[in-house]
């Protein structure tokens, strides 16, 4: 379903380029749900701004259904880490969540039948007519959730969507995520820094190396299927991957922290 191959991306800097990205290559199967972490800087942002069209990569290229992705696809959504700035404020919720509907050019009696499944799919049908801000924040991020799934995107890529969260928070909306991802049968694409959270959500957990980056590992998740945030996590096998991934996470950066290191000694 996705397939980003040899990706690179350099920054034009005034004191000379930056590579970001270094021959970046993996591919997503339909209906799969995999978790990207790495390194703080490795550039995950990056990445999905370039996956995601709204970025053009120097090199290499995405496709998403073997259509090469030179824009924003129809068939893609995205939700960022920063609900509040990705929602507005003056529409109320059900306006917030058809707004992209709109630019589908569909009729209002169906975007009012998808903004209804998406508030009922993520708890908020009740709320549609509230605004943004008199939810709390875990709710405005779920607006944000129920309008992507709205769209009806194949992949539905997250950019570090319940950083800004508190823990019992995170944890609910995480399980939300797998009940989405299953009844809406989309790929998608979840960029975390937390590796337990990689960890419980993902069929497979994407390491990338510090930047410039490549994908340094690639780790199948072998939990069961149906999971729990107390049993799941208190199994032998969560802490044997999540121990693994964060060795690989720690080998990433030590390359990083020696340059750092190096270019201290010579001041």
């Amino acid at each position: 379903m996705l397939d980003v191959t040899g990706l690179q991306k350099i920054y034009p800097g005034q004191h000379g380029d930056v590579e970001a990205l270094r021959d970046l290559t993996f591919h997503l199967g339909d209906g799969e749900l995999a978790c990207l972490v790495g390194p703080s800087g490795c550039g995950k942002t990056t990445l999905l701004k370039c996956i995601a069209g709204l970025m053009r990569p120097t090199s290499g290229s995405v496709e998403l259904a073997g259509e090469q992705v030179t824009g924003p696809p129809r068939d893609m959504a995205v939700v960022f880490q920063e609900y509040g700035r990705s929602l507005f404020p003056w529409l109320r919720v059900r306006d917030n969540v058809e707004l992209p509907l709109k630019e589908k050019r569909l009729s209002k009696a169906r975007r009012r039948e998808l903004s209804d499944e998406a508030l009922d799919a993520v708890g908020l049908l009740k709320s549609a007519g509230a605004y943004p801000w008199q939810l709390s924040g875990g709710m405005q991020q779920r607006v944000a959730i129920a309008r992507a799934i709205a769209y009806e995107p194949r992949v539905l890529l997250m950019d570090e969507p319940f950083a800004a969260v508190d823990a019992q928070t995170r944890a609910d909306l995480e399980d939300l995520i797998r009940t989405l991802w299953k009844r809406f049968s989309m790929t998608v694409l979840f960029v975390t820094h937390d590796i337990d959270e990689a960890v419980y959500l993902g069929q497979r957990v994407l390491v990338m190396s510090s930047s410039p980056t490549i994908i340094q590992d690639d780790v199948a998740i072998d939990l069961p299927d149906e999971r729990d945030q107390i049993s799941t996590r208190g199994e032998h096998r969560f802490a044997e991957l999540r121990t693994r991934i964060y060795a690989e996470i720690r080998n990433a950066s030590q390359p990083q922290e020696a340059g750092k290191q190096q270019a201290a000694a010579a001041e």
